[in-house]
């Protein structure tokens, strides 16, 4: 190349925006160095992990969704917020849904996953997913209206008891307290079937204790403004409802969909161990998007703990791949799983450990503020939950 090597990346999460914050540690030689632009439909990146800590008032939009204007200053990473319309491989080129058109000569795809709103009738038009910034505002609006009504309960049905239902739960329950009616509906006999026994354990009592009512081997039919229409065993039962929250499933976005790329049978684009594309070496994907093996052969979960080591990978190969030196093939390393179950209380089981409780919640936010994106953003978030039991002590 007589020019600058150009890495276009698009989707700004724990897979994109790490991999562009990987690109920069490396030592560059002045002719190899990449201009690099990150590109991303929203202006926050959002540290998804914590997105339940905003229903109980326990952490503050900044915390956990810096602007990436503020994550990205003096590093030379270009930002782009846009929609991107179209990539179009043979030409290297990213179109832009409003006009704009970037060229590149090494392509990261990680936009990441979307929530299916298409289940069932009524879904789209009226619950709430559970993935941005946009979503929690959402429902923070909705339970505010409920909250200073003259509604006697607040029924919120959340639909699938994987993390993000179990979770939601929790935090809803503590937030309402009697005056909540919580229901998680899941299809299959238990929730958080993939999980460690003891998560599982932990968090069937963490429901139990807030009178949250499970619906196992339990369908959704139909969702209305006010109603869900819920099939058990052949049996269909219309519940009234003032909060609908769907946590089911993920979707590859449609323009990943619909490159000329191998997919599988949920749309993901397939990966070498390298996180490259068969036949197209100058593009990586990772993350939900993307469907791996590791250098053992084992699957690599769409987690965002698996996009945050993969994105490691992908920063070392395309520095390898420009100063052409030897890639690396990923290894996925299963560090554990963390569920927040409630204000001050949390599970965690992996690397040999198993707590739960307060112990456990303290736990999750260090490990947590340590995979925040950059050594700014962690001491500030840091230095903020110091000092909050000081501010609630002098105003106490």
């Amino acid at each position: 190349m007589t020019q600058q090597p150009r890495i276009c990346i698009l989707g700004g999460g724990f897979g994109g925006l790490y991999t562009a914050l990987r690109l920069i540690q490396f030592p560059w030689e002045k002719a190899d160095k990449p201009e690099i632009t990150l590109i991303d439909q929203r202006d926050r990146f959002v540290f998804s992990p914590l997105l339940y800590e905003l229903i109980t008032g326990e952490l503050e939009t900044w915390e956990i969704a810096p602007p990436y204007t503020e994550l990205l200053s003096n590093t030379g990473i270009r930002f782009r917020q846009a929609e991107v319309s179209e990539v179009q491989i043979d030409q290297k080129q990213v179109r832009l849904q409003d006009g704009g058109l970037i060229d590149y000569d090494y392509l990261v795809l990680a936009m990441g996953g979307e929530t299916p709103l298409n289940l069932a009738p009524g879904v789209a038009e009226y619950a709430i997913p559970f993935r941005t910034i946009a979503d929690a505002y959402r429902l923070e609006e909705k339970l505010r209206a409920l909250e200073t009504s003259e509604a006697d309960r607040i029924r919120v049905a959340i639909v699938g008891g994987g993390y993000s239902g179990i979770e939601l739960a929790c935090k809803l329950a503590e937030r309402l307290g009697d005056r909540g009616r919580i229901r998680v509906v899941e299809a299959g006999e238990q929730i958080l079937r993939n999980s460690p026994e003891f998560n599982r354990e932990t968090a069937n009592k963490a429901l139990s204790d807030r009178k949250v009512w499970l619906d196992l081997e339990t369908k959704v039919q139909s969702v209305t403004a006010d109603s869900i229409a819920l099939e058990f065993r052949g049996q269909t039962d219309t519940i009234p409802v003032d909060i609908v929250l769907w946590t089911v499933g993920t979707q590859v976005a449609q323009v990943v969909q619909n490159l000329p790329l191998p997919h599988n049978s949920r749309g993901q684009v397939m990966v070498n161990t390298t996180l490259q594309i068969p036949d197209h070496p100058e593009i990586f994907a990772l993350g939900d998007l993307a469907e791996s093996q590791d250098a053992e052969g084992q699957r690599v979960p769409a987690t965002a703990q698996s996009a945050f080591q993969q994105a490691d990978y992908v920063g070392w190969n395309l520095w390898a791949a420009i100063c052409q030196r030897a890639l690396l093939p990923f290894r996925y390393q299963a560090l554990g799983e963390m569920m927040t179950l409630g204000t001050d209380n949390a599970t965690l089981a992996g690397m040999g450990l198993k707590l739960d409780g307060p112990l456990a919640h303290v736990a999750r936010r260090l490990i947590y503020l340590y995979r925040m994106p950059t050594l700014d953003h962690q001491i500030k978030v840091g230095l903020n939950w110091i000092a909050q039991p000081i501010r609630e002590l002098l105003t106490s």
